[in-house]
This record gives C-alpha cells, sequence and structure tokens, in this order.
C-alpha cells in the first residue's frame, strides 16, 4: 500500500457530472489508486447514478461511502480521509476533471520534491467539461504569508503525503471555504506546499455554483483572514487586495 493513493471526492447533487468525473479516474496512467465517494445525502439521482457506474465496471478500487446526513464537504472530505487506505491523499471535487497523466505526473513531482504537499495547474471549463483556454499558472512554492494573497492552490490539484504529513493536521475545518483554511494552516505549520505549473486538471464552473458567487467568494476569504486567521484589519485589507487581483487575474 506504499504507493496508493487514495482519492476523495465529496459527492452532493452531482447527478450530471459524476459519471464523467468518475471515468476520469478510471483513465488515469497511474493505476494504484482508490476512489472514495463519499454522499453527503443529496435530493437528486447522483446515488443511483454511481451506483450504475459500479455495476457497469465491477472496479474494486470504487468505493462507495454514505454519510448519515448532509453534513457539508468538510465534513465529507474528512470521512474519506477516515477510511482511506493509501499513503498519499488525493482530492477531487464531484464536477471537476484531471488529464489522464495527473496522478502520475503529480506523484513523480512530489518525490522529486520530497514533498508533503503538492497542487498543479489547472484550466477553468465550461458546463460540459471542455476546457476554456484560460489556463492557471502556480507558483513553484508557496509559503504561509505568501499564500495569504495567492491563493492558487485549487482543491482538485492537490496532493498530501501522510507519511509526512498527519492526517489529524489533514482535517478540514467546518468552515465556509474549507480547503482554503486547511492549506493556510497546513502552511502555517512550516510546511511548503510545491506547485506543478502543468495543466492537469479542470474546472467545472456551472453558472449557479457557489464559487461562481463572487460576492459569496469575497465573504467567505475575507472571514478566513478575520476569523479563521485571526489576521489583524490592516493585514487583512492588504492580503485581500492582493487576493482580489490576482482572482481577477485568473479569470482574464
Amino acid at each position: 500500500m506504499d504507493e496508493l493513493i487514495s482519492i476523495i471526492v465529496p459527492v452532493y447533487n452531482a447527478e450530471k457530472y459524476i459519471e464523467e468525473t468518475i471515468a476520469c479516474v478510471a483513465a488515469q496512467t497511474y493505476e494504484d489508486w482508490e476512489l472514495l465517494l463519499v454522499d453527503d445525502c443529496g435530493t437528486d439521482g447522483t446515488l443511483k447514478a454511481i451506483k450504475r457506474y459500479m455495476d457497469n465496471t465491477r472496479d474494486p478500487r470504487i468505493c462507495l461511502i454514505r454519510q448519515p446526513s448532509n453534513q457539508g464537504a468538510a465534513r465529507a472530505r474528512n470521512r474519506g480521509l477516515q477510511e482511506a487506505k493509501g499513503r498519499y491523499i488525493a482530492y477531487l471535487d464531484a464536477d471537476d476533471l484531471w488529464v489522464p497523466e495527473k496522478l502520475e505526473r503529480e506523484l513523480a513531482y512530489m518525490k522529486e520534491k520530497d514533498a508533503a504537499f503538492v497542487f498543479t495547474g489547472y484550466e477553468f471549463a465550461d458546463e460540459q467539461g471542455r476546457g476554456s483556454g484560460r489556463v492557471v499558472h502556480v507558483p513553484e512554492t508557496l509559503h504561509y504569508r505568501q499564500a495569504l494573497g495567492n491563493t492558487t492552490i485549487f482543491t482538485t490539484t492537490v496532493m498530501f503525503d501522510t507519511e509526512k504529513i498527519s492526517r489529524k493536521l489533514l482535517e478540514m475545518p467546518a468552515v465556509k471555504s474549507e480547503d482554503t483554511a486547511l492549506w493556510f494552516r497546513v502552511l502555517r505549520e512550516g510546511y511548503t506546499a510545491y506547485g506543478l505549473d502543468e495543466n492537469l486538471a479542470r474546472y467545472r464552473r456551472p453558472a449557479k455554483s457557489l464559487s461562481s458567487n463572487k460576492m459569496e467568494a469575497i465573504r467567505r476569504i475575507w472571514n478566513l483572514y478575520r476569523r479563521s486567521e485571526g489576521l489583524s484589519l490592516p493585514r487583512s485589507v492588504y492580503h485581500f487586495c492582493f487576493w482580489a487581483i490576482r482572482a481577477v487575474k485568473r479569470r482574464i
């Protein structure tokens, strides 16, 4: 199990996308993985779609985990973390996609850098998963202070090595933008995030998704600075300005 990658996917009302997302994992050139689909008690046909895919493929690497009630993405990811058997932890959102070489390239990069925490570049995609040509490039390294004003770490591109970083530290807090809050916490502990500047994922942005709501994104990042990180007002304003500039650049 030393080379096993556990891929954690929180699933909630993703009927339109989930089979394509599972298929992009099945198509990976790196084959030593387990896919943990954590069903968060949605109200559409997602569960049926997952069971149909599992029945058709009979792939033992795909595992369905059901939450007892709807508890949100953070707790769903934490449940997946508890169940994960792999040394390496990767996250994938239920509507996003990976290129076939994603796991292979990222794991090789992680070993090359002897890193505990890596992430990659990615491309914005439309609702059908088609790449828009807008690729987000990432820096080679990010430390805590840099990350406060440069939140380019995208959940679907992240990988951790649990032999170098404890699973307890990787538990996501139950706050909005829980993924960014986790990156901040890990980096605050002194870890470095290493960026592989290759376009290995597609970030699907449905018109009505939470992430596409700009005002909500502004509130979430501001609350992270002030509440989760406990930054002073001047420091929050300072980092927020850099975050806003980079956020705009990523989308143009």
